[in-house]
């Protein structure tokens, strides 16, 4: 195996105006996010450095954008956190060096994450100016008593007025994030939080079971973890949550959504996502074909398809790092590195290929260790064959954990 040149970036900007107890992703709120103390425009700054840096490394292991093993990037992702919050001159500014000095496809994708809030949305019609082409909405639900449980900020009818401001800022390709198995959720408010974000008209959907990890107990935190130390408060609510959850309604969920969105001409292109013709998520896509994606921010990861890198997810030791004092040059923030052996980059080709629906070449049931589990998972429909593709049933894609296992 050899290192390869990344097909997408990602840019994570870890700010929000507040933390919903269940997010586990590296967010700063509050006065660091709004405010004269904020830590925005340092953020900004930093990851303008990061950009070069990174930029410098892949120059000089790849050569520059344009040469024979360095393409242009086919897809750009702004994630976070609340991205949306930026100004969209800084989006552009962003936009303008990743362009210069990654190069962009002509037609790539450009997302950017939005929380629908009056205050979060930002600015739809200076993004598309800014060159964004998708924006992928958290409504999460659209039960007022859900978003509550959630710590969401905003209310079931901003979601519809996001997506209209989008659609009339002329964004081309509009996503919604939804959540099953949630405190206090229903079968039949799980139907209807489906049925109003279909009648929003969005052109893909990503619907979610609610998580709730423990990353301190999972070791991912400290000094050069990628996740950030969990407030008291949020785990004891994650506590409280969990014991209300329950996998066979859960499952159901998932069953009602499979059903209601085929029947709907959705395509199910992998286990979490939806989406209408031609508005696949480009980027997610790299990442489930173990294509290699660069990434900055704090907390982010890349990997060159040999190799993952993360940064760490202090802010501090971050900023320091790449805006160092006067007289020391900048340097790329500390973080980690994990080398994929052989054995478990199969396992990982494997396992991503069958969360899609292209799922994986039936000849490799042939081989071991796939060819261990495919009677017993034919016989109890988790996958299916047909002509010269294997694929996860729903059954499957709800039980792709314990087919996983039996697999490696």
């Amino acid at each position: 195996m050899e290192p390869r040149a990344p097909v997408g970036l990602y840019v994570h900007v870890p700010f929000c105006v507040s933390l919903c107890p269940y997010c586990e992703f590296v967010v700063f709120t509050g006065r660091a996010a709004r405010g004269p103390r904020s830590g925005v425009g340092a953020f900004l700054a930093a990851a303008r450095v990061e950009l070069g840096l990174r930029a410098d490394d892949l120059d000089a292991r790849f050569g520059p954008p344009g040469s024979p093993g360095r393409l242009p990037l086919s897809s750009l992702y702004f994630g976070g956190g609340t991205p949306s919050l930026l100004p969209a001159e800084e989006i552009a500014g962003l936009i303008d060096i990743v362009r210069g000095r990654f190069g962009l496809a002509s037609d790539a994708e450009i997302t950017v994450e939005a929380n629908p809030g009056p205050a979060d949305r930002g600015n739809a019609r200076g993004f598309v100016q800014a060159g964004i082409t998708r924006m992928s909405i958290g409504a999460q639900s659209f039960q007022q008593a859900e978003l509550r449980v959630l710590g969401r900020r905003h209310r079931p009818g901003d979601v519809a007025e996001t997506v209209a401001e989008a659609r009339s800022a002329g964004i081309a390709s509009l996503s919604l994030d939804l959540l099953y198995d949630v405190p206090g959720q229903t079968a039949d408010s799980w139907a209807d939080s489906l049925r109003q974000a279909l009648a929003a008209a969005p052109d893909h959907l990503s619907l979610y079971a609610l998580a709730l990890g423990d990353p301190d107990r999972e070791g991912l935190t400290g000094p050069l973890g990628d996740h950030l130390p969990t407030r008291r408060g949020a785990a004891r609510w994650r506590s409280q949550a969990g014991a209300l959850q329950d996998e066979d309604r859960a499952a159901a969920m998932y069953e009602h959504a499979s059903e209601r969105l085929a029947a709907a001409g959705w395509r199910g292109y992998e286990i979490s996502s939806w989406a209408q013709p031609g508005h696949e998520c480009r980027h997610n896509l790299a990442y489930w074909r173990r294509e290699p994606v660069a990434a900055v921010g704090p907390g982010a990861h890349s990997f060159d398809g040999i190799s993952r890198h993360w940064n760490a997810a202090l802010l501090g030791p971050y900023l320091e790092a790449l805006l160092p004092p006067s007289g020391r040059p900048a340097s790329l923030p500390p973080g980690g590195i994990e080398v994929v052996d052989t054995e478990t980059a199969e396992a990982e080709r494997v396992m991503l290929a069958l969360r899609t629906d292209a799922g994986l070449p039936a000849a490799d049931l042939d081989h071991l260790p796939l060819s261990r589990v495919a009677a017993w998972g034919t016989d109890l429909d988790l996958l299916w064959v047909a002509g010269e593709r294997v694929a996860l049933t729903t059954r499957g894609r709800l039980l792709a954990d314990s087919l996983f296992e039996r697999l490696f």
